[in-house]
């Protein structure tokens, strides 16, 4: 084991100014996500390889984006430290992320950052007094702190992917005399991260929330935070907009909380609405089938195994091969390489998943299907019985392959019209 991927994230920028431009703000949500899913703050991080092309507007956006992320949870003596492999490689464009990753694997491994090179003066056109952030203009001894060391790597794509993710130190491999118990550091003190959710119907409602919530918690100094953030997770309703401010103790959460009392951003705070609150589902057509799927679900889960079996009933009147006999690779049963036994198995996977969202309480607002799935999105809105929707897919998948099969082809070709 080299290193651990402790936390990722990945984000889209949505509609924005134009494909090449970065989105400052989606850059930081997708930091906070990649924290939030490895469970850290930004002050466990030590490094960041930044996406960094060098270019007089994409590099400001990135600077600014980690200035308003790590900044401001690091501390002018022990700063981000921030460097970029193109100054070494150039773009290697797909290849960008993994190079960025395969660099920081080996910074950790070896306990060295590389200097970026190339570096006169750092871009005129970020305020770096804005948080403490110091680019690699040195090759730097990986800087000594209580925790393992860690680096992030980002890299953006073209028309506005932004992915982040979080490498850790691997641990140490166990020796056959066992580490004197003495000489082993004492554990680490700090809390997991603690999440306290937040919304309102509006903007301005979401800050008085806040508000409210800072007022009561400040006035009673003996609550636990683990136990607010489950009230809060548990008996509170979820409105519209919503935000979730995190950190491992109370004065981590309590800062992040006033932030989002005053409308302010801030590390460990996000934030964002929900519109509408509909929900669709989207059934695909065939090619989404793999040897196993559904197996794990009809063991795992009894509403999704009780749906299965009902397709199987249906589907049987119109087959002569048995539904959970094939997702199961019994002995005898067809593969799933028979366009007659692939589309019913399909619809099938697609009609009890539905069932299972649903018994979760996510029910959609409209549906939408492709082939055969256009029949599971009809069959799920109620427009076609469970028995026509098997008949439906059983003899459709029957007349492509006994009928139509040879009479025609389907082909993709990665070239031009021309």
């Amino acid at each position: 084991v080299l290193a651990i991927v402790r936390g990722s994230a990945i984000n889209q920028d949505g509609a924005s100014n134009g494909l090449t431009a970065p989105n400052g703000p989606s850059q930081q949500r997708v930091i906070h996500q990649a924290l939030t899913n490895g469970r850290l703050s930004a002050a466990d991080v030590d490094a960041v390889e930044a996406h960094g092309t060098g270019t007089t507007l994409g590099d400001p956006i990135e600077a600014q984006a980690l200035l308003a992320t790590y900044g401001q949870e690091h501390t002018e003596d022990q700063p981000l430290l921030l460097g970029s492999i193109k100054s070494n490689i150039g773009h290697t464009q797909a290849a960008a992320g993994v190079a960025g990753i395969i660099k920081m694997v080996m910074a950790i491994r070896h306990g060295v950052l590389p200097r970026t090179l190339h570096i006169d003066e750092p871009t005129p056109h970020v305020d770096w007094s804005a948080g403490a952030v110091s680019l690699l203009a040195e090759t730097t001894p990986w800087p000594e702190t209580d925790h393992p060391r860690r680096a992030a790597v980002s890299s953006f794509g073209f028309s506005g992917t932004n992915a982040h993710t979080i490498l850790e130190q691997a641990p140490a491999e166990e020796t056959e005399e066992a580490e004197d118990a003495t000489e082993r550091p004492a554990p680490s003190k700090r809390l997991d991260v603690v999440p306290w959710a937040v919304s309102g119907k509006s903007a301005a409602a979401l800050r008085a929330q806040a508000q409210r919530l800072l007022a009561h918690i400040e006035a009673d100094p003996g609550l636990s935070p683990a136990d607010v953030g489950l009230s809060l997770a548990t008996t509170r309703a979820q409105l519209d907009h919503r935000a979730v401010v995190r950190g491992h103790d109370r004065a981590d959460l309590l800062a992040g909380l006033t932030a989002l009392a005053e409308g302010g951003m801030a590390a460990g705070v996000a934030q964002g609405s929900v519109v509408g609150g509909r929900t669709a589902f989207v059934f695909p057509g065939q090619g989404s089938q793999w040897a196993g799927m559904a197996v794990g679900l009809m063991d795992a889960s009894p509403v999704f195994a009780a749906r299965i079996h009902e397709c199987a009933a249906a589907l049987a009147e119109f087959t002569d091969w048995s539904l959970v006999e094939v997702l199961r690779g019994a002995e005898g049963a067809p593969s799933l390489e028979r366009v007659d036994v692939v589309q019913p198995v399909l619809f099938a996977v697609m009609v009890s998943l539905a069932e299972l969202w649903r018994s979760l309480g996510v029910r959609p607002s409209a549906v939408v299907g492709h082939s055969q799935g256009e029949i599971a999105a009809a069959c799920v809105a109620g427009i076609l019985s469970l028995r026509d929707a098997a008949r439906v897919v059983a003899l459709r998948s029957q007349a492509i392959g006994r009928v139509l099969a040879g009479k025609g082809g389907m082909v993709s070709v990665a070239l031009p019209v021309a």
